[in-house]
């Protein structure tokens, strides 16, 4: 990598990243890599982030498989104000929503946890099949 690419910058214009995965754990891994690597450069915060986009990854690779058809991640900064993440996969026929499970379940809690550590999320039905579930992290300069 080029180092003058590498090098953090301060965020003063809004900045997107996109890319399609494969609805494979190695996809859910890659699309949270991605995000720290970006978010890094951008000089945004990343644990809250890295995990949002983790358990959404998963939840598309998971829930939102279709053989064939990859899921979409979508990172767009706003300076100062918010940081907005969006995963996009062609099951939209299964809406998510949080539920809670067992407290012997081993899985389950993806949507708990995008729910405490994001500030909003949602659901947003798209062109049949997809379906994209975003969050949202406010920017406190």
């Amino acid at each position: 990598m080029n180092p003058q690419t590498a090098t953090p910058r301060n965020l003063t214009a809004e900045r997107t990243f996109t890319v399609l995965l494969s609805p494979t754990r190695r996809g859910a891994r890659l699309a949270r890599l991605l995000t720290v690597a970006h978010l890094g450069l951008w000089g945004l915060p990343l644990e809250s982030a890295a995990h949002i986009v983790a358990e959404l990854a998963a939840n598309a690779s998971v829930h939102g498989r279709v053989p064939g058809r990859n899921f979409q991640l979508r990172l767009t900064a706003h300076p100062g104000t918010l940081l907005r993440i969006e995963v996009t996969d062609t099951r939209g026929d299964r809406l998510p929503a949080p539920s809670t499970p067992a407290d012997d379940a081993e899985s389950g809690r993806g949507l708990l946890i995008v729910e405490a550590l994001a500030d909003r999320w949602g659901v947003v039905p798209g062109l049949v099949p997809r379906k994209t579930v975003w969050a949202e992290l406010d920017l406190v300069p």
